[in-house]
């Protein structure tokens, strides 16, 4: 008897079995520290067709599902303002250009060293494996705390210009048909000047009618207007994009993007990240329930040669790459791991050069299986190479932190955070110390101090710290390199304890204005005003004098600190300065 026979009759039937079956692959696999992607994988592949049958209409869930890649990019967008992302302009033009041209033509000629297929069959096969599984890397990134790091960074910023190029690629792939349908179609420049004005268009759009429209929504104060509000500019852009033939996901995330310094930005991602992990999951099931297995088994060794030969030039060319943009070699080598399979895109580009008689139907499924088993073996890669990949502490072992109860985490453990720390113990307050200085650390266990090694800005390692159960949270490291968003995902992460924030300057106190601190104190201010004081009083200003002084000081720094929060401008109320004496002798008045 047929397996399908068993299929549940219901769509409520098939709900049950498909979530069940994903409930149970992605609790074992996350137990076994593999993640939820190749869960999903295994659980769709089960219940698919071609195992056990349950569950049928995998192409129709796909396609669904797919809003769920959409929905990813729009809350990637919100955590993107324009100016972070004009920052980030040399890793995405620069970087991703480069890793897409020298993969996809490398990849390329690997498929016609496998295949001897002619040159349009091999760029049409080969270009689409240039491109990484977004849906699984940044969940990766984001479940580690590592997406808004310099190394997350970067990852982003090439797999966000992978997604720009799926326009040029099937432009390349018309551009080559052999489809009579397809010889009326634009021509590439008029579909790059179709995209440019698109972008151009949602950029206005969100400037002058997504920021009144949630304005008006959020004086409404109804949550579910909003949750509304949110999917429908979410859908809406995609929508648009998807009418010009030009990237869904694109138009999402610039969506994002254009609300990414609003007050709603918070709410929005709230709101939209229950169904942003729903869709993601089906997504990934329905991949698994299209895998196709027959395919792989009457030739295993190829698509098992082939994913494994693409995983390490991927890997190769993206490690080198990263060494020539000055990465060291661990994290290049886990920039190019994680980068290394192919992506969900792959299965569109291939079905568009089905479409124009480039590749057989054959040739789409057997790539896609390449594809899927590709994405299979990205955790167990990482989970393999950590060791390789981690920088080595020192010849001796060295003790991660521990959560013990502390009602306070102290991150960095300098000149700043010692005082901090021994003020806080002085005051019974039980405290966790974090610092990532060996040297430090052996000389304050040489004076007593329990200093335990770790990147205290990563959310693992502070949630290992017993960050969730802490009263207070406190970032005394030095230099300016705590962003607002590293902040608000510490916020959302353990909101019990209060966050504290020891800024560079001026300018680190503007970028974190709208970020959920308790506190954040200017490093350097009250020993500046100190050494001020020590030097009028050894010209002999009187003390009074002095203590008039640094009372004028203090109110009108407070005022201007006040304007430059209000404004963001950093020159705000520069007549409020002390450029002159007579700053002093106008208060006497006073």
């Amino acid at each position: 008897m047929n397996a399908s026979l068993h299929a549940p009759a219901t769509l409520l039937g098939a709900g049950v079995t498909l979530l069940g079956f994903a409930l149970f692959f992605v609790l074992l696999f996350r137990r076994l520290g593999l993640g939820a992607t190749l869960g999903f994988l295994v659980a769709g592949a089960l219940v698919g067709p071609q195992v056990l049958g349950l569950v049928q209409g995998g192409e129709g869930m796909l396609k669904i599902a797919e809003i769920g890649i959409v929905l990813l990019l729009f809350l990637v967008g919100l955590e993107l303002n324009p100016t972070r992302l004009w920052r980030m302009r040399h890793d995405i033009f620069g970087f991703g250009l480069l890793q897409v041209v020298l993969c996809g033509l490398a990849a390329s000629g690997l498929v016609w060293l496998a295949t001897r297929s002619s040159p349009a069959a091999c760029l049409a096969l080969g270009l689409p494996l240039a491109l990484s599984s977004t849906a699984q890397v940044l969940p990766l990134l984001q479940s580690a705390g590592r997406l808004r790091t310099p190394f997350g960074e970067r990852a982003f910023s090439i797999l966000l210009f992978q997604d720009l190029s799926i326009v040029p690629l099937i432009t390349i792939v018309a551009a080559m048909s052999r489809n009579p349908a397809d010889a009326g179609g634009p021509p590439g420049w008029q579909v790059a000047l179709s995209t440019v004005a698109a972008i151009a268009g949602l950029i206005l759009a969100g400037r002058f009618l997504l920021r009144p429209f949630f304005r008006l929504i959020g004086n409404l104060g109804e949550r579910e207007m909003f949750v509304f509000a949110g999917l429908f500019t979410v859908i809406a852009s995609a929508a648009v994009m998807e009418l010009l033939g030009l990237s869904t996901a694109l138009g999402a995330f610039i969506a994002g993007v254009m609300l990414a310094d609003t007050p709603y930005r918070h709410e929005l991602e709230a709101d939209v990240e229950p169904f942003r992990s729903i869709l993601l999951g089906l997504f990934f099931l329905a991949v698994g329930m299209m895998l196709d297995l027959h395919a792989i088994a009457e030739r295993p060794l190829f698509v098992a040669g082939m994913a494994l030969a693409l995983i390490a030039l991927k890997t190769a060319f993206i490690m080198g790459l990263a060494a020539a943009f000055r990465m060291a070699w661990r994290p290049a080598l886990g920039l190019g791991l994680l980068l290394s399979q192919g992506g969900e895109f792959g299965f569109v580009l291939f079905a568009q050069a089905q479409q124009a008689f480039l590749i057989t139907p054959a040739a789409a499924s057997l790539f896609g299986a390449i594809v899927t088993l590709s994405m299979a073996t990205t955790p167990f890669l990482m989970m393999a190479t950590r060791g390789l990949r981690s920088e080595p502490i020192s010849k001796e072992e060295r003790d991660g932190p521990e959560a013990d109860g502390a009602n306070a985490v102290i991150v960095g453990y300098g000149r700043f955070g010692q005082t901090v720390a021994q003020m806080l113990i002085a005051q019974g307050i039980a405290v966790t110390l974090i610092d990532i200085d060996i040297e430090m650390i052996d000389v304050a266990g040489s004076f007593g101090a329990k200093v335990y090694y770790g990147d205290g800005t990563r959310m693992d390692l502070l949630r290992q710290a017993g960050a969730a159960d802490a009263e207070l949270i406190l970032f005394c490291t030095d230099g300016d390199q705590i962003e607002a968003e590293f902040i608000e995902g510490v916020h959302e992460a353990f909101p019990k304890a209060a966050i504290f924030v020891r800024a560079f300057d001026r300018r680190a106190l503007l970028k974190l204005r709208d970020a959920p601190v308790a506190g954040a104190v200017r490093e350097v201010l009250d020993s500046a005003v100190r050494m001020a004081r020590m030097a009028m009083e050894k010209v002999g200003v009187d003390r009074e004098q002095i203590d008039r002084t640094e009372h004028l000081y203090r109110a009108r720094d407070r005022e201007r600190l006040k304007a430059q929060l209000e404004t963001g401008d950093l020159r705000a109320q520069i007549d409020r300065m002390f450029t002159e004496p007579e700053g002093v002798a106008e208060s006497e008045g006073q």
